[in-house]
């Protein structure tokens, strides 16, 4: 692991504050610490004794040794100093976190990937929505958080509207391991992240029905043309969705059992149930949350989403060979929007 020094900032973000203790918080909060002061906020009193006592989150990243300098805390209230707010909180519970932080100017990068199943938003549309004036900036791209924790190199999308604001944060959060790039396009960057986890899980039964790596092609470079649909007609650029927050993240999470979303996937595709693989996990799959929300949104935009259709169907119980079979009798078409 590469030796990292420690620098201290006196830049308009020294201070971060991060919402979230699991694995991705935590792994954000040890990456913003090398420049300055992070507070990191979680409910778990247990896991935030741990940090602060022995510099390691037990339940999500226990072999990993924390910078000392992190300060973890449940009160909210501890992280009225910071300057900036990383919101890494599960999408289905953002909106009620977003709720109890006061109404300011402060920046909030939102880290979490996925639509909120009741509205139907992505995390920046729902954190618009209760901070209408607010500054929002979204941190997505192709990371497992154990490698980011452990300093491996990581490049992500940092996306934000305010021209000072997305520059100030790239300086901030920069290290010699973790490189942000710079985006004006916020919907885009929320795109990739939320339609990639649904797309892991289709990778992942094509894995576990042993369907092969032909088809785990077929099903990344089809899916990517799903995402892009998608983004476009909320008005996502083009630019962004083939770039680290897109396409980066759906190659990562769509080849790798670090995933969460493709082991589930997996798991369907050997013949586990939904209810079965609920009953046993207790970390959040956040696919399984997106699929139905998107399948109605897409509808709602008119548009065509047939692998995340076949995943919201495998979900509700219907057996791999059903949904493979009407797939694979789609009608014949053009690879774009051309016909045949």
């Amino acid at each position: 692991m590469p030796v990292l020094e420690e620098k201290k900032t006196a830049d308009h973000f020294h201070h971060i504050g991060v919402l979230g203790a699991g694995s991705w918080g935590t792994a954000l909060a040890a990456v913003a610490s090398y420049k300055g002061a992070v507070t990191l906020w979680g409910r778990k009193k247990e896991i935030i004794d741990a940090i602060n006592q022995r510099h390691i989150n037990p339940d999500y990243l226990p072999d990993i040794i924390l910078p000392r300098t992190i300060h973890a805390t449940d009160e909210l209230n501890d992280l009225s100093s910071a300057s900036a707010l990383l919101v890494a909180i599960p999408a289905q519970k953002m909106r009620s976190v977003l709720r109890q932080i006061p109404n300011d100017s402060r920046p909030l990068i939102l880290c979490a990937k996925g639509i909120e199943a009741e509205s139907g938003l992505l995390m920046s549309q729902l954190a618009a929505d209760i901070f209408p004036h607010r500054p929002i900036a979204v941190l997505s791209g192709p990371t497992f958080a154990s490698e980011v924790a452990r300093h491996l190199p990581t490049a992500v999308t940092l996306a934000a509207k305010e021209k000072d604001i997305r520059a100030a944060l790239m300086q901030r959060l920069a290290i010699p391991t973790f490189r942000p790039y710079a985006s004006s396009d916020v919907i885009g960057a929320d795109v990739g992240g939320a339609v990639k986890n649904v797309l892991a899980i289709a990778c992942g039964v094509v894995a576990g029905a042993k369907l092969g790596n032909n088809a785990r092609a077929a099903v990344i470079s089809r899916g990517f043309a799903e995402m892009n649909r998608f983004g476009i007609a909320l008005g996502a650029k083009e630019e962004t969705l083939t770039g680290l927050s897109g396409l980066g993240d759906l190659v990562l999470t769509c080849s790798s059992e670090l995933s969460r979303n493709f082991t589930f996937g997996k798991k369907l595709g050997e013949g586990y149930s939904y209810e079965e693989q609920q009953k046993k996990r207790a970390v959040t799959t956040e696919g399984v949350f997106t699929a139905p929300v998107l399948q109605r949104v897409a509808n709602k935009l008119k548009v065509e989403m047939p692998l995340v259709s076949a995943i919201c169907d495998l979900i509700e119980g219907k057996s791999v060979n059903s949904v493979l079979e009407r797939l694979l009798s789609r009608p014949l078409k053009g690879e774009y929007s051309f016909s045949v």
